[in-house]
């Protein structure tokens, strides 16, 4: 008598939700085509969905190298059949204009950065939609993608943050805020990511330059004081089971070599200048002190499922910059390269975050 063959799991089908409406249109690209690299394909089915620059979802691509950066030549969403996602019930389908079946999915991973996409708005839809999705919910999204309110949290739980003058108009700034804040400054818009709309501005009468620049991304702009000290990012993320660990610390070093000044665009991206170290070597006791304030601000803001919160290591001790709640999935992005070092390969991570989405909860 022979035995009868075992039939393979299910493969859990992942929506990849990428692209967006959004100045990080490309960045995100390249996140999705990091994360579908790396998805098992043993144990999960990839379901592609894009979403190009005027907002229209279509079905997306598996090819990779559709969705990787070439030199400076960025990708892009493009054409193709237009799909939209079924609203309540017990089906979690993607289907075409014409009502056919796109796909049905157990889980959306939307590897999106910025606002239309990070903000909260594409999670308060998965939320209607009753669908599982990777990462922060609609508060934690909304409040840590406008850097006004992340500060005011941040402020009202004790952790640590720079100064900064909010402006909803172009205006001077007055005597008493020129004396507050220093120079330099980072003119950034509130609701930005990426470092795209940010000027380091040395000198008083390069503001309205700068203040135009961020307008033109934000109807909300920050005017913050310079932090003095070493750029340090630190990964967080949730368990199934709830708990929440800390990453160990990178120290970002060539920041200041771009073209920019500092932390840019194509310093982050583009330009091959950046190194790092996989944990930071900071001083005693500043490395825990770290990974302590991360966990505290993704607790504060009510994260879920992972963050990267961003410090500057002063001579008084971490400083938050800001935390963010889909950070970088590319290949050179350091959320994945921290958890790496701390012993949680890629495709592991990818692993606990898809089971923390479709865990129960309370």
């Amino acid at each position: 008598m022979t035995d009868k063959p075992v039939s393979p799991a299910p493969r859990t089908r992942v929506a990849v939700l990428y692209g967006g409406h959004s100045d990080e249109h490309s960045v995100s690209c390249i996140s999705a085509a990091a994360v579908i690299g790396h998805l098992d394909p043993e144990r999960y089915e990839v379901v592609p969905v894009g979403i190009t620059e005027n907002g229209r979802w279509v079905k997306g691509t598996t090819d990779t190298d559709k969705l990787t950066a070439h030199g400076r030549e960025l990708p892009t969403v493009g054409g193709g059949r237009s799909v939209h996602l079924t609203l309540g019930g017990e089906a979690k389908e993607f289907r075409f204009d014409d009502g056919s079946l796109y796909a049905a999915v157990d889980v959306v991973f939307p590897v999106l950065h910025g606002r239309d996409g990070e903000d909260g708005t594409v999670q308060g839809l998965l939320e209607l939609a009753g669908v599982p999705y990777v990462g922060n919910g609609v508060l934690a999204s909304a409040a840590c993608m406008d850097k006004e309110y992340t500060k005011l949290i941040a402020r009202a739980s004790g952790i640590p943050v720079g100064d900064e003058v909010v402006l909803t108009e172009r205006r001077e700034l007055t005597a008493a805020e020129h004396e507050q804040l220093g120079l330099p400054v980072f003119v950034k818009p509130a609701r930005g990511g990426s470092s795209i709309g940010i000027t380091k501005v040395s000198d008083w009468d390069a503001l309205p330059a700068a203040l135009d620049l961020a307008f033109d991304h934000d109807s909300k702009v920050l005017v913050e004081a310079m932090l003095h000290g070493v750029e340090v990012e630190c990964g967080v993320l949730q368990y199934p089971d709830g708990t929440v660990h800390a990453s160990h610390p990178s120290l970002l070093k060539g920041t200041e070599d771009g073209p920019e000044g500092f932390y840019g665009f194509d310093t982050k991206y583009l330009d091959d200048i950046i190194s790092y170290e996989i944990p930071a070597p900071l001083p005693d006791g500043q490395a825990d002190a770290v990974r302590r304030w991360a966990v505290e601000t993704f607790r504060a803001l009510g994260c879920e499922g992972l963050a990267r919160v961003d410090f500057f290591v002063t001579e008084d001790g971490p400083v938050l910059n800001e935390p963010n709640t889909m950070p970088g999935f590319t290949p050179i992005s350091m959320y994945p390269k921290m958890f790496e070092a701390s012993g949680v390969a890629y495709p592991e991570l990818l692993d606990i975050l898809i089971a923390r989405a479709l865990a129960p909860r309370a």
